[in-house]
Parts: structure tokens; C-alpha cells; sequence
């Protein structure tokens, strides 16, 4: 392929010499006028011309970053960045796996022989790794039709550090179920599931980590190991001897000597170390290797700017003496952790093995490095032009008249198709171009898509490429796609635990006990076993397990448990269905009477509303271009709009709010945005500025910390219409605020006002367009229920790739908090200590305030005054505090980008919805986060609390549990979007429950038949359960259950098939069994059939009516079934069939053809 974007640089004298002295390994080449902005242009078209793997050595993480997105945004899929190894000297439980699994899955990449370009900063280059022959004895590759002894896999995945699960929902985990071997690594994006023939490879396909589905089929597997540091027996003594060694020859403190006793205990009985970096000084050298020794013999190594490596390598010595000394002194490591690294000058041989290219800016001579050639490429950076099309205008004429090739980089597609017909309006000629294949001449310009952070030109071969960052101002950066998360999946799952409380529709609240299987005259069946209060218990056949849902209320509250047949629950569901009918008649009526209000109708986008979106720096999600398309179709109708936009906070809603306010300033009316907090109205005010500076908007912010002259005068041009948008709290709603003519009002989190501002805000909305945002969550199902009473839009996934959030789950440790505190402040950030007890709060702060000395500490917890806290926040906010020392406070909706380290102390009294959100305070920006989730030293854990701490560390690791996580906030969302007194309901009932009963009032309202469901019951004399032997795991056994009483059509049935087979292997008689009888309750429910029992040879049906029993249909079974059938038409009207063969296919049979009978009369 001729790629426009790099040939070019074939033209280049000193670009040709360099490629022929690589190919000859003349080296090292020394090179220089090359700058950042051009860097990863070049080195992408070394990659290219080449085809080689290029390892590109930078002097520092944030260099190493930008060189990688412009990579990227360039095109390049196959460039990976190495990051640093992160390393604690503590205890740890648990930390999560992200960063590990970046770098696991480069060395993959390296292994394979792959041609890709990977970006190592000095200090993770420095980092030790497994040698590389152990590390390729670890890499299982396993083909079809090849031949695999199960028990050395196994032993070989325990040895490579996977951890066995019965479900696997992360990297490094992998789980056996008969046949069927399913493994995760981190070489791939989706994991592995092998099916075996006793020990042959029968099929290797990969499958989606939530739906557990098969995706596709492929020929072979390469399993490598999931960490960079393997503890083998043949050198387990070795390491227990060095370490016994140093412990013994210098004179450590006891508690440091008590630490380390403890990992030789680990060592001496073979168990598992979460945190490798405490005894990786002692294992031998031999086993050890670097990240050079995986590259392959013909790589080419990079070196960007070697004197600001150097320097970065001293500082980096004075670093880690000075934090060795500190731990040294606290009894936290050893004296052999002070050479836990390589050092620059041990790995600089080893690099210069290699063909090496040596880059610098301004050519400078090395002490340490002898160049074999130089070359010179004289680059310059290209002007800003700050979104003015004019200058822009000028710069291309002057370079087309120069005879200069000209590439534009849009960004996206659309936008630069926008350009190009921007570009037209003064006569300069462009081609768009979609793929870059072909030849660009002098003189002209071609505009494609991909980015780089700032734009570049090579003097000498006459190219200039232009970034969309200097034109637009922004870059628009192309977001990774995210999967969607299915919304249904995630609330349906059951996540059954012994000891879960459960709802049953006919009996109330009661706590599940286990499955029990019970053998009735030689039948075996499975029964759900659920305790009420007293000694109650119930037991449910499989194919009932419709009638019970798995509690869910809100937070860890506890539901009152009913007694069996006592009227109690039938009063509390009648009470909660009379409240759920109240609300949705109000709901409804007030959804009417805005369908017939007159409102204003917006005119179509402007081309300046379309120049405005461009100014965002990201390519929109999926999920913020639907809402904004529904948002503006609401907007440009007469009626008014009320529209609910929910997306997590940082999930982009801003900006889908911040369009429609541009939408409605481009028509003259005015914009208003009301928040909760003062702090929040800053936030707001600040992004407003930030978005509209480029556009004649006055914005103003009404809040108490506005001085009253501010105030007055922002009041004055509201009124007289000289304010185009204004942000403000409740003063918004005060009687002296008048708009001149308000088209628009934004309401930021509507639940957290007080019902005085609420009848305000009533009367405000009344005819003009409003939009409701929202940072809890709302579930799918009730999203479902609301359609056509409330106009919901939904931002499913984040918008830009994120930074992984580093977290540890590990004992509470005063060096360690000190030495999290005072690492976040050396980078300029701040942190978030979370402690939940307001009484003790400022003794911690007191403690903390002591224990760092260098920073600064302020408090903040609900219970403050309203004032006090807004000026707290807004200090922090201000960076006039290093450390906010607060209550759970910070959980709801709060952004502060410079916070990027969270401590939290007693993490295991809090829920994991609540550590998920937390969590999620951090890590907003382009940097690296801290979460630390600690628990009390020494702590004799309860059950529970043991319980949870699990569900934490299996959450940091692998990311299980985000399910529960994830429902347990949209429950919370639920409560909120509904009201105080709905809530009430949503825990009387359990959350299912309230949502059918919604769905039922809202048809009846609106006159659709809400038919009573007659419930089959059957008593067939077949065994159906799930043996163990099929599914051993409790929880997988409750789903498939759970699955298999969904089933309500033969499509469901067969894709339930499908899924079975995929995920555990052929399908035992026992499950078809329940399948089966499951189809056919599906269809007898339909049908309104009440019972179907088998005596002998004998099926009997009874029905709900005899009006279900016709003459047409007594004559169509006649015709198929003869004498075998007998007809009952009294009181109780029935049919009896007499079968022949096995009983459960002439029972669906039978049913099927009554079924298609009715489709057929009614026309279905």
C-alpha cells in the first residue's frame, strides 16, 4: 500500500541512509533535529518501512504516554505502552491486576514475533523480569485436534499464576467443568473456553466474559503466564535461604523481623504471595532477566533524548535511595530491596547489542556511546491557529504556492468532510480521503482522518501535516469502543447465596436455604428451599422459580422476614400496588398535560451549533450521541420538553446538557442550570466558560459565595436579557430572579432538593423545556416500565479510555499512608481519605495530621453546616489542602480531576456498590490512581466482614462482583428517580416485584387488557434436576435454574440448548427433562391450562374454563388423537390422554398443537 501519510519520508536523503544502515546493522546511529511533535510520526514510519519490532525508550511516563496516543490516534492498532511496575513494600491482600496485565500482554506480543512498536519509559525498562526461557516453558500453546493431559495443564496454570474459579470473570482466572476448560489471559481481549474428547482437542472458541456465550471458533491458543515473577521449586530453597540469610547477617528491628518470618512460613509450605516485590530481591540472577531479552534478535531500539535519560536515570538513584532509607528506618523492607532494580549502565551493553537509533533534538555528543553514522532531519512545529479559519486559509496558500504536499488530520470522519466543504467556501481545492492509500503530490491537500497532538513540518521534503488540535483548538480524540453492558443481564442474574433473602409473589420475604433435592416414590427432583419466620419452610419445584425473585432493597438494610399464611404480606402488597397506581396516574396525567401545553419549537442546528460541538475534545459515545440526537428532536418540537438524562458522573452528561443550552442560546432565549451545591455551580460555571469562550455568551453564577454587587449585577442582565446562561443553587428559585425570556432550564440532581425548592422549580417549568440529569444509575427494567409516562435518555459507558485505578486491598499501616499522602503531593495531586464515623473523625484527621506533617489536612462529613461544608469543598477544590478527610460524603457526583489518590479506612463495613463508586472519584485525568482499601490490623474478623473482604479482593483482582455492584446502585437510582415514599415501597416488596406491579398499573392506564396469568402447575412422574457432576457451583446451578424457567418458546428452548452445550457440554436426560416440562408450563400457561397430572399412562389437563374448551377445538383433536383423548365439559372441564411412548414428548406434542390451534383462531 502506497500510505500518503509516510511515503512521503521515502523521499528524504538522510530518511533512506538511516533505513539502509538499520538493515545493515550498522549501529548505534546517532540523530538529531527530530522534535516531540513529529517523534511518533517518524518512529511509525521506521515501523512501517521496516517491519520490524521497535522498542522506543523514553526519559519519563508522561512522554511515553503522548508518544503512544499519537501512535495510536495515528492509525498504528499494534503499538502497546509499557508501563511501570508499581511497587508497594507492604503486606498486601490483594491489588488489581490492570497495569500487570498491560504489560503481560506487550511481552505476548514481543514473544509472538510480532512487528509492533512498544514505549518504555526509563523506569519501567529498569523493571526485572522471569527469564525469558522460563517464561516460554510457562506459554502453553494448545491446538485443535491436538492431544492435552488435563492435570500438567492445571499444575502449569497454578505454576503460571492462574487462580481456579467455578466461573471465570477475569484475567488469570481459568475454571474446569468435565470437558470444558475455560482460561482468560492476558493476551487476549476475550477468554479462551477448550473443549476436550477425552484428551483430545475437540474445540477452541472464545466467549464473552458476561454472557458466558461462545463468540467465535479459532484453530489454536497460546496461554502465557499472568505474572512477571514465577516462584519455581527449583529455586523456592534458594530464595529461602537468601532471605533467611539477610534476616540473619544484618540487625533488623523484631517487628521487621516478625514480617519477613512470615513469608518464609509462605515459602516453606508453597503458598501463594500476593506482593512478589518483598522477596524478588532473593531470587537469583540467573532467573532473571529484563525486558530487552524479549525482544526479538532483528528489533531496532529507539533512544529519545539519552542525555535527559541519564539524568532521569540520577534522579531516579537519589529517589530511590532516599525512600529505601525511609523504609529501611521504619522496619518495612531489607537492605536487599535497595537493588530491587536494574541500574541504567548494567542494562546499557545489553541495549547496545541491538541496532540502536539515537535521537536527540540538538546534536550532542555521549560519553558513554560512539555513533557508527548521523543524520540530520530538520523538523519544525507548525502554528496554532486557535479555531480561525482565516490564518489557516493563509498558511495553505503559502505552502501550495511553495509546492508543498499538505495533509490535514481531522480527527473524525465527519469532521473532516465538515472542513473540506469549510475550505471550499474560499476556493482552496482538498480531497477527503477515508483510507490512506495513495500518492500525494506538490501542491496539494488532502485532509483524512487520525490525530496527533500537535502538527509538524519537514523542510526539506516540503510535507506539513497539520493537527485538528491547532485548528479546532481541540483534539479530537478517538475513543476505544466499549461493549455494552447489558443493562437486562446485569439486574437478572440471580445471584442466589444460602442465607440471601428472597421474594415469593403468593407467601412474602423469606431467606433461601439452599437447593435440596427430595426422592419421591423413585422420582428425583430439585426444590428451592426458602425459612420464613418461625420454623416455615417452603420448598419450591424448579420450574415455580418465576414466582421468587432475589431480594434486593436499598444498601445493606435488612427485610422484615413474613410468616407463612399469615395476611401480613398480602396486606403490604396491597398497600405498595394502591401507592404504585397513585404514582403512575400522576405520572401519567402530568405527562398528558404537558403533551398538550404550547411550548417554543427550537429551530434546526445552526452552523455555529455545529462548530461548537467540534470544540470537544472527544469522539462522542455511542450513548451521548443518541441522548443529544433525542434531546434536540424534544427540543424542536412545540410541546415542551421534560426529558431525564442518567449516565455516572463523568460519563459525558455535561456536554449533552451544555449542547442543548447552545441550542437554545443560538435561537435568543435564555438557559438556566440549577444544581444542588455551591460547589457543584462552581464546577458547572467553570466548564461553561471553558466550552463557550470562542462564542459572544454571557454567563453568569448565582450562588452565596458570589459577592452581593456580583450578584446584583447578574440579577440586572438576567432581567434584562444581557446574561445568556446562568448557573446557580436553590438563590436560582429566589422571587427577585426574572428572566427576560427563558427557553431552557437544566436541573442537576433533582432528588437532593427540598420539597419548598421543588414547588418553585414547578412553577418554572411549567411551559418551558426542561432536561433532569441524573448520576445514579436507573435499571433497564424500570427504564422499560416508564416508557411513555417519562422521556428517559441513557449514557451506558465512559467516554475516553481512562487510566486504570491502581488499588490495593491491604491492613491499615501508618508508613504506608504516609508514603501514599506524601507520593500523590510530590506530583501536584490530592487525596481523599474516606472515614466513616463523624464522632472520631477529627481525631483521625489529628492523627493523619501528625503522621504527615508536610501536608495539609481539612475535614468535611455530612453533618456539618451546609456552609461550613460548601466552603470546605471549595477549598479543596482550590487546592488550598493536600488531604480532604471525609465521610462517605464524596460518593454522590462529586469531580475534583486533581484528586487521584483514595484511602479508605474500614473498607470492609462498606458495601461493594459503595467501594465501586468511591473508587470511581479517582482516576479522571491522564494519570496513573491510588486506591487503597484498608481494613484494622489484627482484626478478628467477623463472618461477614471476612465474607466481604473476600468480595473486595476478588473485585480489585479480576473485577468479579461488578455485577452486584452495578445493581445495587441502580436500585439506589430507582429510589431516587421515584421518590421518598416509593422507596418505602421498593423495600417492603423487593425491588422485581414493585417493577411488575408498575408495568401493571401503567397498561391498565392506559387501557391496554392486563390478563390474570394462570400459573401451570405439574406433576409429572420424571426426574428433572441439574446433577452435580454437571454443574458443581451453587451459584451457576441457581442461573442455569433460574434460565430454564424463563424459558417461554421453542426459540427459547433452543438458544437455552445452545447456551447449555456451549458452556458445560452435552446435556444430561435429567436437565432436558426440566427444559422440557418448563416449554410445556410456558405454552399451558398461555393457554390456560391450570393443571397437568400423570397417573400410570394417564395425562390429565385440567383448564381454567370451559369457554377454553371449544367445540372447533374438541373437533381438531378428535381429528389428530381419536380415542386417545376423552373430553370433560362440566364445572371442571378437562381432557384426559391416554399416551403412548414417552410421556414428556407426547405431552408437548398435545400442547402444541392446542397452542398453534388458538394462534391460528386468533390470528397471532
Amino acid at each position: 500500500m502506497k500510505d500518503f501519510l509516510f511515503n512521503p519520508l521515502l523521499n528524504m536523503e538522510s530518511y533512506k541512509n538511516l533505513l539502509e544502515d538499520i538493515n545493515d546493522n550498522k549501529s548505534p546511529i546517532f540523530t538529531y533535529g527530530l522534535i516531540d511533535e513529529d517523534l511518533g510520526h517518524f518512529v511509525y514510519g521506521l515501523n512501517q518501512h521496516l517491519n520490524k519490532q521497535i522498542l522506543l525508550i523514553t526519559y519519563d511516563e508522561t512522554k511515553s504516554r503522548r508518544l503512544y496516543e499519537d501512535i495510536r490516534n495515528l492509525g498504528n492498532a499494534n503499538v502497546e505502552l509499557f508501563p511501570k511496575k508499581e511497587k508497594l513494600f507492604y503486606d498486601i491482600d490483594a491489588s488489581s491486576f490492570e497495569n500487570l496485565n498491560q504489560r503481560l500482554r506487550a511481552i505476548s506480543k514481543l514473544l509472538a514475533g510480532e512487528k509492533l512498536i512498544l514505549i518504555a519509559s526509563l523506569e519501567s525498562l529498569l523493571d526485572k523480569f522471569i527469564d525469558r526461557e522460563i517464561y516460554e516453558d510457562y506459554t502453553k500453546r494448545i491446538d485443535f485436534e491436538g492431544k492435552v493431559n488435563l492435570d500438567d495443564l492445571v499444575n502449569n496454570l497454578v505454576i503460571a499464576g492462574y487462580e481456579r474459579v467455578s466461573m471465570v470473570e477475569g484475567i488469570g482466572q481459568f475454571s474446569i467443568r468435565g470437558g470444558i476448560i475455560d482460561i482468560f489471559s492476558p493476551n487476549n481481549q476475550n477468554p479462551y473456553r477448550i473443549e476436550l474428547f477425552d484428551d483430545e482437542v475437540d474445540s477452541i472458541r472464545t466467549f464473552d466474559v458476561i454472557s458466558q456465550r461462545s463468540l467465535e471458533i479459532i484453530n489454536s491458543v497460546v496461554i502465557p503466564p499472568v505474572k512477571e515473577v514465577l516462584i519455581l521449586d527449583e529455586y523456592r530453597e534458594i530464595i529461602y535461604d537468601n532471605l533467611k540469610g539477610e534476616l540473619g547477617s544484618h540487625k533488623y528491628q523484631d517487628k521487621t523481623i516478625e514480617k519477613y518470618e512470615r513469608y518464609l512460613e509462605l515459602l516453606q509450605e508453597e503458598s501463594y504471595i500476593s506482593n512478589i516485590h518483598m522477596i524478588s530481591p532473593f531470587i537469583p540472577d540467573d532467573y532473571l532477566g529484563s525486558l530487552l531479552d524479549y525482544l526479538s534478535k532483528e528489533s531496532l531500539v529507539f533512544i529519545d533524548e539519552p542525555k535527559r535519560i541519564e539524568e532521569r536515570d540520577n534522579i531516579l538513584k537519589e529517589e530511590i535511595y532516599l525512600k529505601t532509607t525511609d523504609l529501611l528506618e521504619a522496619g518495612e523492607i531489607l537492605s536487599a530491596h535497595i537493588s530491587l532494580d536494574y541500574e541504567y549502565k548494567e542494562l546499557l551493553p545489553k541495549i547496545l547489542e541491538k541496532t540502536v537509533v539515537i535521537s536527540s533534538t540538538l546534536l550532542r555528543a555521549s560519553q558513554n556511546i560512539q555513533g557508527k553514522s548521523i543524520y540530520n532531519f530538520p523538523v519544525k512545529s507548525t502554528t496554532n491557529y486557535h479555531n480561525k479559519i482565516n490564518l489557516l486559509v493563509e498558511d495553505i496558500n503559502y505552502y501550495k504556492y511553495r509546492g508543498y504536499k499538505i495533509i490535514i488530520l481531522s480527527g473524525t470522519e465527519e469532521r473532516g468532510i465538515r472542513l473540506k466543504e469549510n475550505l471550499q467556501e474560499f476556493e482552496i481545492e482538498s480531497t477527503f480521503k477515508s483510507d490512506r492509500d495513495g500518492e500525494i503530490k506538490s501542491g496539494q491537500l488532502f485532509i483524512t482522518t487520525g490525530s496527533v497532538r500537535s502538527g509538524f513540518e519537514y523542510s526539506n521534503i516540503k510535507l506539513v501535516i497539520i493537527s485538528d488540535r491547532e485548528i479546532f483548538g481541540v483534539q479530537k480524540k478517538k475513543t476505544k469502543s466499549t461493549k455494552k453492558k447489558s443493562g437486562e443481564k446485569l439486574i437478572n442474574l440471580s445471584d442466589l447465596t444460602v442465607g440471601s433473602f428472597v421474594v415469593h409473589e403468593n407467601h412474602g420475604i423469606g431467606q433461601y436455604e439452599g437447593i435440596e433435592q427430595l426422592d419421591i416414590q423413585g422420582i428425583k427432583k430439585d426444590y428451592l428451599t426458602i425459612r420464613y419466620k418461625g420454623h416455615d419452610k417452603l420448598y419450591i419445584p424448579i420450574d415455580q422459580m418465576n414466582l421468587i425473585q432475589k431480594y434486593i432493597g436499598s444498601d445493606d438494610a435488612k427485610p422484615k422476614i413474613n410468616k407463612l399464611n399469615s395476611g401480613d404480606w398480602q396486606k403490604t402488597k396491597i398497600r405498595a400496588k394502591k401507592a404504585v397506581e397513585d404514582m403512575a396516574e400522576d405520572l401519567l396525567d402530568l405527562y398528558a398535560k404537558r403533551e398538550t401545553l404550547k411550548g417554543y419549537a427550537f429551530s434546526k442546528d445552526t452552523p455555529w451549533q455545529r462548530q461548537f460541538e467540534d470544540l470537544f475534545s472527544y469522539e462522542e459515545t455511542e450513548g451521548q450521541l443518541d441522548s443529544i440526537i433525542e434531546i434536540k428532536k424534544d427540543m424542536e418540537k412545540p410541546k415542551p420538553m421534560d426529558r431525564l438524562l442518567c449516565g455516572d458522573v463523568g460519563y459525558g452528561k455535561t456536554e449533552v446538557a451544555l449542547r442543548a443550552a447552545f441550542k437554545a442560546l443560538m435561537d435568543g432565549k435564555q438557559v438556566a442550570i440549577l444544581v444542588p451545591t455551591t460547589i457543584l455551580a462552581q464546577q458547572h460555571y467553570n466548564t461553561i466558560v471553558e466550552r463557550f469562550r470562542d462564542f459572544p455568551v454571557k454567563s453568569a453564577l448565582l450562588s452565596r459565595f458570589r459577592s452581593s454587587k456580583d450578584i446584583k449585577q447578574s440579577l440586572e442582565g438576567i432581567k434584562n436579557g444581557i446574561v445568556d446562561i446562568v448557573v446557580g443553587t436553590h438563590r436560582l428559585l429566589s422571587k427577585d430572579v426574572k428572566f427576560k425570556d427563558i427557553g431552557l432550564l437544566i436541573v442537576d440532581e433533582e432528588q437532593r432538593f427540598g420539597v419548598k425548592h421543588k414547588e418553585a422549580l414547578k412553577k418554572l417549568k411549567e411551559n418551558i423545556d426542561v432536561l433532569t440529569l441524573t448520576a445514579t444509575p436507573i435499571p433497564r427494567t424500570l427504564q422499560m416500565s416508564m416508557v411513555g409516562i417519562r422521556d428517559m435518555s441513557v449514557i451506558e459507558e465512559p467516554p475516553e479510555e481512562r487510566y486504570p485505578i491502581q488499588t490495593y486491598v491491604v491492613e491499615f499501616n501508618e508508613q504506608m499512608i504516609r508514603d501514599a499522602i506524601l507520593k500523590e503531593i510530590a506530583r501536584g495531586g490530592q487525596v481523599y481519605f474516606v472515614y466513616n464515623r463523624v464522632e472520631t473523625i477529627d481525631r483521625i484527621a489529628s492523627r493523619l495530621s501528625a503522621l504527615v506533617p508536610e501536608a495539609k489536612f481539612i475535614v468535611g462529613h455530612g453533618q456539618m453546616a451546609e456552609k461550613q461544608l460548601e466552603k470546605v469543598m471549595l477549598d479543596f477544590l482550590d487546592r488550598q489542602h493536600d488531604v480532604l478527610v471525609c465521610t462517605t460524603i464524596i460518593e454522590t457526583g462529586l469531580d475534583i480531576p486533581n484528586v487521584n489518590t483514595i484511602i479508605i479506612y474500614d473498607s470492609d463495613k462498606m458495601g461493594l456498590s459503595q467501594l465501586y463508586q468511591l473508587r470511581g472519584r479517582v482516576g479522571r485525568t491522564n494519570r496513573i490512581a491510588y486506591g487503597y482499601f484498608t481494613y484494622e490490623r489484627n482484626k478478628v474478623l467477623s463472618e461477614i466482614a471476612e465474607r466481604r473482604l473476600r468480595a473486595i479482593k476478588e473485585f480489585t483482582e479480576f473485577g468479579s462482583g461488578f455485577k452486584i455492584a452495578m445493581r445495587d446502585l441502580e436500585i439506589r437510582g430507582a429510589g431516587n428517580l421515584l421518590g421518598v415514599e416509593q422507596h418505602g415501597h421498593i423495600e417492603d416488596i423487593g425491588y422485581d416485584l414493585y417493577v411488575k406491579f408498575l408495568g401493571e398499573a401503567i397498561r391498565n392506564l392506559k387501557g391496554e387488557t392486563v390478563k390474570e396469568k394462570v400459573e401451570t402447575t405439574i406433576d409429572i412422574n420424571v426426574s428433572g434436576f441439574i446433577p452435580k457432576k454437571y454443574i458443581e457451583a451453587e451459584e451457576q446451578k441457581i442461573e442455569v435454574y433460574k434460565k430454564i424457567a424463563g424459558i417461554e418458546s421453542d426459540i427459547d428452548y433452543s438458544e437455552l440448548i445452545d447456551e447449555l452445550i456451549d458452556r458445560f457440554g452435552d446435556i444430561p436426560l435429567e436437565v432436558r427433562n426440566l427444559m422440557q416440562i418448563s416449554y410445556i408450563k410456558a405454552l399451558a400457561n398461555k393457554n390456560d391450562i391450570k393443571n397437568i397430572t400423570h397417573i400410570n399412562n394417564i395425562i390429565k389437563l385440567e383448564l381454567e374454563s370451559s369457554e377454553n374448551l371449544s367445540l372447533d377445538l374438541i373437533k381438531h383433536l378428535s381429528d389428530n388423537y381419536g380415542k386417545s383423548l376423552a373430553f370433560n365439559l362440566s364445572n371442571e372441564p378437562c381432557l384426559e390422554f391416554r399416551h403412548k411412548g414417552e410421556v414428556l414428548e407426547s405431552l408437548k406434542t398435545l400442547i402444541e398443537k392446542i397452542d398453534s390451534f388458538h394462534r391460528d383462531t386468533n390470528h397471532i
